[in-house]
C-alpha cells in the first residue's frame, strides 16, 4: 500500500523542484539581460520573456511542493491507518476485562468542599487533593451530592 501511493507522490515533488529550479534560472537569466541594457525599452523583451515566465515557474513549483508534501503526509497517515486496523487489539477479551475493572475500590468517601460529587478516597478526581473531606451523610441522604461517574461509589453503598 505504502509504495504505490508514494510513487504517484515523487513525480510532483520532482517536478515542483524542476519548476523551481527553472524558474530561479529565467530569473536570474532576466536579470542578467535587463543589468546589460540602459534603455527601458530595451530591457522589456528580457522581462517578458524570462522574468515573468520565471516567476511563475517559482510559484507553480512552491503549488507542486506544498501539493506533493500533503499527499506525502496522508499517504503516511493510510498507512499507518492500515496498520492499525490489520493488527487490531491481540486478545479482544483483556481489552474488555481491563475496560470493566473498577478504577478506584476504596471504602473511604469523599467530596470537595463546594462540589457537587462524592467520590471513592482513591478515585483519581481526590486522590491527593488536601482539601478533599469526608462525606458527611445528611449531604448524600437528601440528594445534595451526586455519586462520582468517574469511581461510581453509588454500587458499594446500595
Amino acid at each position: 500500500m505504502r509504495t504505490s501511493r508514494l510513487r504517484t507522490v515523487h513525480p510532483v515533488l520532482w517536478a515542483g523542484w524542476a519548476a523551481l529550479a527553472a524558474g530561479a534560472v529565467l530569473c536570474v537569466v532576466g536579470w542578467y539581460g535587463i543589468s546589460g541594457e540602459r534603455y527601458a525599452e530595451r530591457q522589456l523583451p528580457y522581462l517578458a520573456s524570462c522574468t515573468v515566465p520565471g516567476a511563475a515557474l517559482i510559484i507553480a513549483g512552491a503549488v507542486l511542493l506544498a501539493r506533493g508534501r500533503d499527499s506525502v503526509a496522508a499517504a503516511r497517515v493510510e498507512e499507518l491507518y492500515g496498520l492499525l486496523v490489520e493488527d487490531g487489539p491481540a486478545e479482544p477479551e483483556a481489552v474488555g476485562r481491563a475496560v470493566l475493572a473498577p478504577l478506584a475500590v476504596s471504602g473511604d468517601l469523599l467530596m470537595v468542599p463546594g462540589g457537587t460529587l462524592w467520590h471513592r478516597a482513591d478515585c483519581p478526581l481526590v486522590a491527593g487533593k488536601a482539601e478533599a473531606v469526608p462525606v458527611d451523610s445528611k449531604l448524600v441522604a437528601s440528594g445534595e451530592l451526586d455519586p462520582c461517574p468517574i469511581c461510581e461509589p453509588a454500587e458499594e453503598t446500595d
